[in-house]
């Protein structure tokens, strides 16, 4: 007896709560589709949680709230918080169902404040039922549900982790195994405990003319069935009205210690709070890491693999910290990163929370580059000389990784991974970003007192540029390629052999042939980034505007508007990114171009979700939401530019 309803998982993510140690997604009819705790990026343990109601004498079968034939849902968060509620409206049955949902700071508990109102004009009795299937860990093996008389619920658990599930009203029934089938047949049988994943709780309630009634759920998590036992006792003492209170509380100080954003326009200040609050819900309490967004398809069926912890993101991410006023995220941050850095000095592709290496595929060298600069930049906003002293070991070794990472040859870093984790070659951008990092190290050493390594690094970093500038420039368009020594396969290598190209091979100590072609040419938005945010070219160097404007004219989505990556980008379809629209608005910004940037701006803040929440792609026709909500270096982005239009002196679109 261990069936569960087919459940399609969304791609995208509708909403988000969350605590910092417990994160919560669901979707725009309310419906749970992901849970992870003790940390933000893992274990991932629900599978879904739906909620539905069965009003005797109107209907035969239960009727699901994600039901879109049966119900009207609207949703929005709660005034300055992370608090969604989220109502259904009966099509079929005179009932309206509003959930407000929300994880409490510092406890490991979600609550779920259901009221139920009778909007018709004689007395109701109905059952509400409440289904949960938890593949613990994300694994459907080995799972066991029992039902605990103690907390009237369900204790979910397997090894270390362990959920119980309640509501501050008796329950009237429970089932386990094939509970949404009886829930939706409208009769839980009872079954006391079974190694399934899955089961069912209902609640009985009559309902006047008019009435409301509150049925407070409560989910707890903790290492032992009597751990989450013991949470399920305080969250049913202490009770959901004060839960609430005091999340509500939590939220708006949170904002009240941020700095306020001096544009007055109603949705891009809209956006903006979204974007602390989004900041604060993807950054692990526990260790300060970021993640780049909640995991959004664990089967892989398309893509995935976004809820890990990239230091080239979190370079920019810690930098909208820092503007925001949120310096104690950044400071967290980057104390974590230390653990992730590896013996040799380099930071790898991405992490798990913990600093282990997450599953990856190579080497990135902008993600040292990055972290390095980021440092720096964040003792620049806060001038804490602590900081430097606390991070130096770190900025020593990984200085040095950078310096033994350099092409004899070209001066350039040598062949890696791409920002866009697409391609190898010696990348133009990542040697921006390693140019930003030894010139960021220079700094710190400089101001520690390491005058001869401040010197040293300085130098290596004007080298790379020197090397930039004799290797990395198109000599007919005067615009700087994407890179040099670009990986092919044999049969696009030999096309370009033919095409009269300038091609390389060679081959490796175990006799691996690599094909190469010498220029990347493709314009991309990362060649931006040349000058914003590394400064490794002035925004009026004539080739850094040809560059800048090329990419503009050869990137422009032509239905919807927007940047997207390159001119020949294939992921998702190709479509305009949030992040790389705002990287030409920042560009534009310090050229003075501000009417041109607000265009860009005011595009991104268009295309946020229904509740503010910014996705990483807008779909090229429709202009729809197309991939990953929420994304936190669209939200970095956004506060970036944001501020770099006030102090350009915009106080309104």
């Amino acid at each position: 007896m261990n069936r569960s309803p087919v459940t399609n998982k969304p791609y995208i993510n509708d909403a988000v709560i969350g605590n910092s140690s417990m994160l919560v997604a669901l979707d725009a009819r309310g419906e749970i589709h992901r849970l992870w705790w003790p940390h933000v990026d893992m274990p991932q343990h629900v599978e879904t949680m739906k909620m539905g109601v069965l009003v005797e004498g109107m209907q035969a079968s239960t009727s699901w709230l994600d039901q879109a034939e049966a119900w009207r849902h609207e949703q929005s968060y709660l005034p300055r918080t992370n608090i969604l509620r989220t109502q259904a409206t009966g099509k079929k049955v005179p009932v309206v169902v509003a959930t407000t949902d929300f994880a409490v700071p510092d406890e490991d508990l979600l609550v779920r404040n259901v009221e139920l109102t009778n909007t018709g004009e004689a007395k109701l009795t109905l059952t509400f039922f409440v289904y949960a299937s938890l593949q613990i860990a994300e694994n459907a093996l080995y799972n066991s549900v029992s039902f605990d008389r103690v907390i009237d619920g369900l204790l979910y658990f397997r090894h270390q982790y362990a959920f119980a599930l309640s509501g501050a009203n008796v329950c009237a029934g429970y089932a386990i195994g094939d509970a949404f089938r009886h829930a939706t047949a409208g009769y839980l049988p009872g079954d006391t405990i079974g190694m399934v994943p899955h089961g069912a709780l209902a609640f009985r309630l009559s309902l006047a003319p008019g009435e409301t009634r509150a049925l407070p759920l409560y989910l707890t998590a903790g290492t032992t069935v009597h751990e989450a036992s013991a949470k399920m006792h305080q969250a049913k003492r202490v009770g959901a009205a004060e839960w609430l209170a005091r999340t509500e509380a939590y939220w708006q100080k949170y904002l009240r210690g941020a700095k306020p954003l001096a544009i007055r326009d109603k949705q891009v200040q809209a956006v903006y709070e979204r974007s602390l609050l989004v900041f604060k819900l993807m950054s692990d309490q526990a260790t300060g890491s970021v993640i780049a967004a909640p995991e959004f398809d664990e089967a892989f069926t398309r893509c995935g693999g976004y809820a890990y912890c990239w230091g080239r993101d979190a370079a920019y991410i810690t930098t909208a910290f820092d503007q925001a006023g949120l310096t104690s995220l950044t400071r967290a941050f980057y104390r974590w990163a230390v653990l992730a850095q590896d013996p040799d000095g380099s930071w790898q592709q991405r992490h798990y929370h913990d600093g282990r290496l997450a599953p990856s595929w190579g080497l990135q060298i902008d993600e040292g580059g990055s972290i390095l600069w980021g440092m720096h930049q964040h003792y620049l906003m806060t001038g804490d000389r602590s900081f430097l002293e606390e991070m130096w070991p770190a900025v020593e070794k990984g200085a040095s990784f950078l310096l033994s990472y350099l092409d004899a040859e070209t001066g350039l870093p040598l062949p890696s991974r791409d920002l866009w984790e697409e391609r190898e070659a010696e990348h133009t951008y990542s040697a921006a970003a390693v140019y930003g990092g030894l010139s960021g190290a220079a700094a710190i050493a400089r101001e520690l007192g390491q005058t001869a390594l401040a010197t040293a690094w300085r130098e290596a970093a004007g080298g790379i540029k020197r090397a930039m500038e004799q290797h990395a420039v198109d000599g007919e368009t005067n615009t700087f390629l994407r890179g040099i020594k670009l990986r092919v396969s044999e049969e696009e290598y030999r096309e370009a052999v033919a095409s009269g190209k300038s091609t390389a091979m060679e081959t490796d100590e175990k006799g691996y042939t690599r094909y190469l072609l010498m220029q990347d040419n493709v314009l991309d938005i990362s060649l931006i980034g040349l000058a914003v945010p590394f400064r490794a070219f002035d925004v009026h160097d004539p080739r850094m505007v040809a560059t800048a404007d090329a990419i503009e004219r050869a990137c422009t989505s032509p239905v919807v508007g927007g940047i997207r990556r390159y001119e020949d980008d294939a992921y998702i379809g190709g479509n305009p990114w949030i992040l790389t629209t705002l990287w030409l608005a920042q560009y534009r910004i310090q050229q003075g171009r501000i009417d041109e940037a607000k265009q860009h701006f005011a595009w991104a803040v268009k295309h946020a979700t229904s509740l503010n929440l910014l996705p990483e792609q807008i779909d090229k026709e429709t202009g729809e939401t197309a991939w990953v909500v929420p994304l936190t270096w669209s939200h970095a982005m956004f506060v970036l530019t944001a501020h770099m239009l006030a102090e350009a002196g915009v106080d309104a679109l």
